[in-house]
């Protein structure tokens, strides 16, 4: 069974084709968590629509809060300088939270907007939250602009994306490693990119390795509560305790890590039951809604050292201590979470 292969939302597919064919659109709308490709686009949008030079006549940046209507109006409807296309981006601009005059003022902006410019509403720390309630103002969207989401990228052209990277720092790496990056650092661009510049200067040889990128990279707390779990799997509870201690002097707070941990002992019995049940990675990954088999065969691997009953009993344990951190005034999570790892270390090795 194939690994599931990523849906291209249809706003982001219909942009590309835009700049590859020269025909921009008049207005868009850019949301999304993968920031990276938002500002990567937009730059193409300035490329595309504005001679290098004219930027300052041309290209305006504006703020959405506090912008009403008639002067986003005025600002679309300036003539280009020199030139045959304006460029507005307005960030942050609440559409669906304008009063009922301001509404209609949009829709006809958007019924009537002028073809020099290209217009582009850019959501950065607001979420896009389109509202079906508000009838015209959604039809005039939907029909008027090109709505784009930013997703995070399929696995395998987020793996030949880190491989052009590290080839442009003069690196390689193979399809393993680029997967064990993403595992550990996230699958979001904007966050990879530091990891990689970091990885590139702190690897030795031509080809970046696993221990290379262990060695240097940040890991996000899902992967480092993995590698708790996978310590205590090993008999490495030592190890287990030290990557704890590296949370809570990361001042996450014990009842979110306790969350984790819990959540991974869940991973972990449902493994168990595929080793024991015969299913395969791909099962795993149905359940967990995984993006690419490389955690599942990590689950796999690490769940052939336990058995049901264990990990049952340990979904108990965290169950028991969520509700006591929850409940106790003064309760000593970080205190708690060592003993229960001590506790888990202990039904692992018997």
């Amino acid at each position: 069974m194939p690994v599931k292969k990523e849906t291209e939302d249809k706003g982001y597919a219909q942009l590309k084709r835009d700049l590859r064919e020269k025909s921009v659109r008049t207005v868009y709308v850019f949301y999304g968590e993968e920031t990276y490709l938002r500002e990567y686009y937009l730059n193409q949008l300035r490329k595309e629509l504005i001679p290098a030079g004219f930027e300052e006549f041309n290209y305006h940046r504006v703020a959405g809060k506090a912008l009403a209507v008639q002067e986003l109006s005025d600002i679309v409807e300036a003539l280009p300088m020199m030139c045959e296309k304006t460029l507005v981006t307005v960030t942050d601009f609440d559409i669906f939270k304008l009063n009922e005059e301001q509404r209609g003022e949009l829709i006809a902006l958007l019924s009537d907007f002028p073809d020099y410019c290209c217009l582009v509403f850019v959501y950065d720390i607001l979420e896009y939250k389109p509202d079906r309630k508000m009838k015209k103002l959604y039809t005039a969207l939907t029909e008027h602009a090109q709505i784009v989401e930013f997703k995070a990228q399929g696995q395998s052209d987020l793996i030949n994306w880190i491989a052009r990277r590290f080839k442009a720092l003069g690196k390689e790496i193979d399809r393993q490693s680029a997967e064990h990056l993403i595992f550990t650092c996230g699958s979001l661009m904007t966050g990879l990119i530091p990891e990689i510049e970091k990885i590139g200067a702190y690897t030795k040889g031509p080809r970046v390795t696993i221990d290379d990128i262990n060695a240097v990279a940040d890991p996000m707390i899902d992967a480092m509560v993995f590698d708790i779990t996978n310590e205590i799997s090993a008999g490495n509870y030592d190890a287990a305790a030290d990557t704890l201690g590296k949370l809570l002097k990361m001042q996450e707070e014990p009842i979110v890590i306790l969350s984790l941990i819990g959540k991974e002992l869940r991973k972990l019995y449902t493994a168990r039951i595929a080793l024991d049940g015969g299913k395969d990675r791909y099962w795993l990954m149905d359940i967990w809604n995984m993006r690419s088999d490389y955690p599942a065969k990590l689950l796999l691997r690490s769940a052939n050292r336990f058995t049901k009953e264990w990990c049952r009993e340990g979904i108990a344990l965290c169950k028991k201590l969520d509700v006591q951190m929850k409940s106790q005034t003064g309760f000593d999570g970080a205190g708690e979470l060592k003993y229960l790892l001590m506790r888990l270390a202990q039904g692992a090795r018997q």
